[in-house]
């Protein structure tokens, strides 16, 4: 049976992640609960890196906020694309950073599964910096962390969380239909 700790995390957390989806501005403040919730649920079951995460995403949903509000000269920040090359590096760089991280927590922690979930981590603030600058690529890289993510909180014993993780990865499938067609609609 999932705690309320978990319920309302992931309560918050979805509807966050689908307002996301739909271009909405309010996925912000909303994923800010979320992300509070999900960092003290974390640190109990032993995902460190986790937690990590929950921190950089409080962070980075205020300038989100902020940067999809007045992204360019105050107007909101129109849907683009990221380049390739930008990318490619930026994923080379999570891997290295996340194998380096991993053998940290490793060595120095009780941590459950830090490799996979320094990856999780890495890949998760790849996504995130994609999003708070309305990338399409962002949603590319939730499916990724998503399909890492779903067997991780399923071997914690977070079977909610596993599941609401199942439905972010069938939601980043809406996003990138739902963005790539609001791309589309804005280079006619």
């Amino acid at each position: 049976m999932p705690s309320s700790l978990e319920i309302f995390a992931n309560l918050f957390y979805l509807v966050s992640v689908v307002l996301a989806a739909r271009n909405s501005v309010h996925t912000w403040a909303v994923g800010l609960v979320g992300c509070v919730l999900f960092g003290w649920l974390f640190f109990s079951v032993q995902l460190y890196a986790d937690v990590t995460l929950q921190i950089f995403f409080i962070a980075t949903s205020l300038l989100g906020w902020w940067s999809w509000l007045r992204g360019r000269q105050g107007e909101a920040l129109p849907i683009s694309r990221a380049s390739t090359a930008g990318v490619g590096l930026a994923l080379l760089l999570a891997v290295v950073v996340a194998g380096a991280y991993g053998a940290l927590l490793h060595h120095f922690t009780d941590a459950y599964a830090p490799f996979i979930d320094s990856l999780v981590l890495t890949l998760s603030v790849l996504a995130q910096l994609l999003l708070m600058r309305r990338k399409l690529e962002t949603w590319y890289g939730w499916l990724l962390v998503n399909t890492l993510a779903v067997p991780l909180f399923a071997s914690r014993e977070l079977y909610l969380t596993a599941f609401i993780y199942l439905l972010f990865w069938c939601n980043a499938w809406y996003g990138l239909y739902r963005w790539r067609r609001e791309l589309n609609a804005q280079t006619v």
